[in-house]
This record gives structure tokens, sequence and C-alpha cells, in this order.
């Protein structure tokens, strides 16, 4: 059987604010067949992750294309790869066998054709939206974790202030740090963030910094995202100030936290069924949707976690 596969691609590199017509659709023909012991596999796309550090890939040059090799940059007019959820439809892996729930690195588009070596695990839903296992339960998830426990290693009863507390991750570090008993604080973009947090989430406290006049440009930013799109903005402090106040400032990639994955899984997914945690997702349905969810993240459109559903099931 032959189907025409859509995906996304862009047209050029990009390095400001994304627009609509940075991006483009392309068609390809493909069979769905593989010949057997190729380790080809071609994967339906089902759900796919939508996150702002892709626009670092996208740019001519970001220090990500250097340090990330999970993360290499992007070729105009290719494949844009994504990390998503999605059906074996062929294979000739003999780890993987057709109508597979598979979840891994695939792109933005109706099919993957993996080759050679490709970051691909069977998913087993445990019950949960298969969305979930892109967001909540995937990296966005897995981000929000390791950065809260690993890296600033909480003790109960401290103060948590969270950036873009409304975002992918911002969402999940500040319900961690609640039910690790800490008092969290957010903030982000909009009066009804705001109250979506305080009241949805049960932040201690939180505040919309477009308000707030007596804070430093540095946090009217709102996080290291501001810098994405902006090469003029830094999202750090006063140096004298991590000096004199004793601040410690720590970076972190995610793929050095891999090792954990399986933790983080078990945590998290134990409080989802307990209903201690809430799933807070942006969904947009279609291909064509994309460039729109992916340009909205820098508008601050998104609650949640940025996901376009492809197909169902």
């Amino acid at each position: 059987m032959e189907v025409s596969n859509n995906y996304i691609t862009m047209k050029g590199h990009i390095d400001g604010k994304p627009k609509e017509d940075d991006f483009g659709i392309k068609a390809s023909q493909l069979s769905l067949s593989v010949e057997p012991g190729s380790n080809h596999i071609i994967v339906k796309n089902l759900y796919v992750s939508i996150d702002p550090f892709q626009i670092n890939r996208m740019k001519s040059f970001s220090s990500l294309q250097e340090s990330a090799k999970f993360a290499p940059d992007l070729t105009p007019d290719k494949v844009i790869d994504a990390y998503g959820v999605g059906k074996v439809v062929a294979s000739g892996n003999t780890d993987f066998e057709k109508d597979d729930l598979v979840v891994g690195l695939l792109i933005w588009g109706e099919y993957s054709v993996l080759k050679g070596e490709y970051w691909l695990s069977k998913l087993d839903p445990m019950g949960f939206p298969l969305s979930y296992h892109v967001g909540i339960l995937g990296m966005s998830g897995l981000t929000a974790y390791s950065g809260f426990f690993e890296v600033c290693k909480p003790k109960k009863g401290e103060k948590v202030f969270v950036s873009a507390a409304s975002g992918s991750v911002g969402n999940l570090v500040g319900q961690y740090a609640k039910l690790f008993g800490c008092h969290v604080v957010g903030c982000a973009g909009s009066k009804e963030k705001v109250a979506f947090l305080k009241e949805k989430l049960g932040f201690d406290d939180a505040f919309n910094y477009k308000e707030v006049t007596d804070l430093k440009a540095t946090l009217k930013s709102s996080g290291v995202i501001a810098e994405y799109t902006d090469a003029g903005k830094r999202a750090a402090p006063n140096m004298l100030d991590v000096v004199y106040k004793s601040i410690t400032i720590q970076g972190f990639l995610l793929g050095d936290y891999f090792h954990i994955f399986q933790d983080f899984v078990t945590t998290t997914s134990d409080h989802l069924r307990a209903g201690n945690m809430q799933a807070i997702e942006c969904i947009s349905t279609g291909l064509n949707s994309i460039p729109q969810a992916f340009i909205g993240l820098f508008r601050g459109d998104n609650i949640g976690k940025t996901i376009v559903k492809i197909a169902d099931e």
C-alpha cells in the first residue's frame, strides 16, 4: 500500500520569533512496507510534542547545536524530528510488531520512517491517555522532575519560586513542590494564568509579571525562553547579587537524567492515579495546526503542555 506522507518543514533558518510563513508542508509518496530484516520501521504518528527549545535547532547557529547531541541543528526543507507517540504500521525490526504503540523520536508529519539507529521504545499506556506520554509522563515531565529533585534538591518547607509557572515544565515543578511540602510562588503572563495557578493547581501565591513594575528586567522576561527569540535579552541576575546573596545557579541538560526515567514515571503515575497531580494539556488537532501551535509558545498562548494530535489510533 502506498500513501502520501505529509510533513512540516521550515523554509529557511529562523533567527527571530517564528512566523507562519517560516513553515511549509511537503509530501512524499510512501510505501507502507519494509524489507524483512532491514531494521526499518514505519510509524503512524498519533501525538507529537511542540517544544520551545526546537527554535534553537532552527537557527543558523545556537549553542544547543554544539552542546546537545540529542538535538542537532535542523536543515531547511527536511523533516523536523520531535518526541511523540505513534503506532507501528510496518517493521523489519523483530523487537517491534505491526500495531505496537511506541514512544520516542518521530517527526512533525503523518508517518515517521525510522532507519539505522533510532530512539524508540514500546509503549505501555498504563491506562492513561496517549497524550500523557508526550507531556506529563514524557520529556516535559522528566525535565520538571529531574530539575526539581536532582538539581534543586529541595527541603520540605522551603520557598520555591517558579518562573513561567503555567508552562509545560513550570506547572509540573509547582505541583511536585507542593506535594513535597514546599511553599510555592509562581509567575505567569496574564490574570487568567495567575488565577489558574492559584485556584486549579493550588499554588500558595502567583502574580502576573507584566503588571509588576519593580521587578528587574531579567525577571520580567520570565525565564530563559524569552532569550530564545531575542538575543538582546539575558535571563540572568546581577552577578554581584549572586556573590553577596550566596545564590547558586546551575544549568542542566535533560540527556543527563535519562537514567532516572523509570523512577520518574513510577512516581508521577502513582500521583496521577491518586489524584494528587493534574496533566495540564493544550492540544490542537491536525498536522496543519503545528506551525501555529509552535508560534503560540512564544506568544504565551498555552497553558500546560502543547501537543498536536495528528491522527486517531
